[in-house]
């Protein structure tokens, strides 16, 4: 054997025996990584199950008080609402609070649904929820309040930034109109005409309020005349959807439905 091979096994043997220390000596770090890993995994993939599982129950169940309410048996669909608000996961005890407050101001119980709604907006951290918890409360008070009870609540959402404001607007217009501020209703009204996002079922009931506006010799500036005639003109023609000439009456609609009609579909 040569020189340079009997070298070369000795330099293989220091390494392989350096290899050997170090993971005698670094092999429990190592194995507890790896076991720690598959802890976490399995503990994070248990979790998501978990949390997807109570979230399937609680949509089962918020759909099921939605069945019992629309069957007209509001007492057993109060108290399924109340075991998912005490008991649901994610946003269905939000979604539940919001449906038992509809709930009861289809019983006819427009203050407690008035304070429901009022809690549930001061309560919300989600600045979306607590703005419709806003207009939702605004749009009662139209008829079971007064007009600083509608702006105390819709005033702040009639911004351009809010998804809500043209429903705010629009409430806050019935309760000016209510109020005898018909100027005031109008700039609300075409405030809701004028946003390029306002659909068109909802232009064509600003048309209507206003052309009523107009009737009763409040002035307006010939864009808004145009405006109001044109959504009359739809509805007549037939363009305009059914919906629009049902909510038609010789004033404006003071329903609180109405201006949710467009915004707020499944929370009442």
């Amino acid at each position: 054997m040569s020189e340079d091979n009997i070298f070369r096994e000795v330099d293989e043997e220091l390494r392989s025996d350096r290899m050997r220390a170090l993971w005698r000596r670094f092999a429990p770090y190592v194995i507890g990584a790896a076991v720690g890993v598959v802890v976490i995994v399995a503990v994070n993939e248990g979790w998501t199950w978990y949390n997807t599982s109570k979230a399937a129950v609680s949509s089962e169940e918020l759909y099921a008080a939605f069945d019992l309410a629309d069957g007209g048996d509001l007492a057993a669909a109060q108290a399924q609402l109340d075991t998912l608000i005490a008991d649901g996961s994610g946003n269905y005890p939000a979604l539940a609070e919001f449906r038992k407050a509809g709930i009861l101001a289809k019983d006819g119980k427009i203050v407690e649904a008035v304070a429901a709604y009022d809690a549930l907006a001061n309560a919300q951290t989600n600045p979306r929820l607590r703005e419709l918890a806003l207009v939702l409360g605004g749009n009662l008070m139209i008829d079971a309040g007064t007009l600083a009870d509608v702006d105390s609540r819709v005033g702040s959402v009639v911004t351009d930034t809010s998804p809500m404001r043209n429903a705010a607007r629009e409430a806050l217009g019935l309760a000016q109109y209510k109020a005898g501020d018909l100027a005031a209703a109008q700039a609300s009204f075409e405030a809701v005409i004028n946003d390029p996002m306002t659909q068109s079922t909802v232009r064509n009931r600003m048309g209507y309020y206003l052309a009523q506006l107009l009737a009763q010799g409040v002035p307006a500036p010939s864009t808004t005349a145009d405006a109001a005639a044109s959504a009359i003109d739809a509805i007549v023609s037939g363009d305009a959807p059914a919906a629009d000439a049902a909510t038609t009456t010789e004033t404006p609609a003071t329903d609180a439905s109405a201006a949710t009609t467009e915004t707020t579909p499944a929370a009442q």
